[in-house]
């Protein structure tokens, strides 16, 4: 027999997304169940991006999420660009009216959101694995999912598909008109998470002809580091010796201070471009990964999330709390122009950095060119800064 529950906005998956929305929904006094198929361990422990854009940090103040950012997190002020054997930096603050970015590892934000929901009596409920949707189209939409090895269902006012680019979500729309958008590139990124001292206080976006190279950082004495490579590398050609030296060469001026240390985790990421629309099918909202995803060039992954939640809490407050549907009906238009936006952005800086494998002398140059005019341009260097730190959030 399946065991039956009822909430007003069933949250699939316990990522950025789902539980972000959570937040704002409990705030407003919405109640919301968030299904979750992994346990809480694994959750908390899955490492992603780790660069906020200014107006995440707002969000994860406002719901009252950003102690332990605040106390931990690296506030930069710009990044350099890194090419023809010289650096030069972007400086945010100076072209976007005082605005920054921040580093703090996406698990981190996680493991803060998990904590203060159940510290608020908000419902997880994890190792529960959303295994259908049903009656999308009536008012009283339904979660099929196994807990611990029992049927249950929960039914909902709304449901939001906050599972990833993998859940359940999307795929159950998408004979239903869902047109998808994708791209995928010639390359990945080879990364490691290393115990070494940042060589710089901001990120290194490096330009190289051997390949595209990243220096990011975690805290003051972890460093993230990233290489183009093949998509399908193979890990056991990058000994640790061979990622350093690579990693000192591509980085450019400065890089012979690169400290090496302890890699703590190594992998390869693909690059791909993908949106899918509507973001909307009936009661049924995709946000975060379910919807899109972005090459981690522009950073943009989780604050591309952040965003879609934003403008879906407003338009689940109105419903609720007065009936409106207005914001409902422009959610997916709402948030595409803005996807679309951070596509834009995420494939020029993915464009403007790496090795192409077809590319020949003259789109080598016109790289440099480019790079050249947008470091010694106000104008230009102002639109990479205004992406950067993240653009006006539309319909809230």
């Amino acid at each position: 027999m399946t065991v039956s529950s009822r909430t007003q906005v069933a949250i699939i998956g316990a990522g950025p997304a789902g539980l972000l929305l959570g937040h704002l929904l409990h705030q407003a006094g919405i109640e919301s169940v968030i299904l979750e198929r992994h346990d809480r361990a694994y959750v908390e422990s899955r490492i992603r991006a780790g660069v906020l854009e200014h107006g995440t940090v707002e969000l994860l103040e406002q719901i009252g999420c950003a102690g332990r950012l605040h106390r931990e997190g690296l506030v930069h002020g710009g990044i350099e660009l890194s090419f023809g054997g010289a650096r030069h930096r972007i400086d945010f603050p100076a072209l976007t009216g005082g605005r920054t970015i921040t580093v703090y590892g996406q698990h981190e934000v996680v493991k803060d959101l998990i904590a203060a929901r159940l510290a608020h009596g908000g419902e997880i409920r994890f190792e529960a694995e959303a295994v259908a949707l049903e009656d999308l189209e009536t008012a009283r939409p339904r979660v099929r999912f196994r807990e611990h090895g029992a049927d249950r269902e929960l039914v909902a006012d709304v449901i939001a598909g906050c599972d990833g680019f993998r859940g359940i979500a999307r795929p159950s729309i998408a004979e239903q008109g869902l047109r998808a958008f994708e791209r995928e590139y010639p390359f990945g990124w080879l990364g490691i998470l290393a115990q070494a001292r940042p060589i710089s206080e901001e990120l290194i976006y490096a330009r190289h002809e051997d390949g595209f190279a990243l220096f990011s950082m975690r805290s003051p004495e972890v460093s993230r580091l990233y290489l183009q490579c093949a998509p399908d590398e193979d890990l056991e050609a990058w000994p640790d010796e061979r990622i350093w030296a690579a990693l000192a060469r591509r980085l450019g001026e400065g890089a012979a201070a690169l400290e090496t240390g302890p890699v703590l985790q190594k992998g390869v990421t693909a690059m791909r471009s993908f949106v899918a629309s509507p973001m909307r099918h009936h009661r049924l909202f995709l946000a975060g990964d379910a919807a899109h995803i972005v090459p981690p060039t522009g950073a943009k992954g989780m604050n591309l999330a952040a965003a879609d939640v934003r403008v879906l809490a407003h338009a689940l407050i109105g419903f609720f709390d007065a009936g409106r549907t207005a914001g409902l009906d422009a959610y997916s238009d709402t948030c595409l122009r803005r996807v679309w936006k951070v596509q834009r952005f995420s494939w020029w800086m993915t464009s403007l950095l790496h090795r192409f494998p077809d590319e020949d002398a003259f789109a080598r140059r016109i790289q440099l060119a480019e790079l050249d005019y947008l470091v010694t341009s106000r104008a230009a260097s102002t639109a990479l800064a205004e992406n950067y730190v993240g653009l006006p959030l539309e319909g809230v």
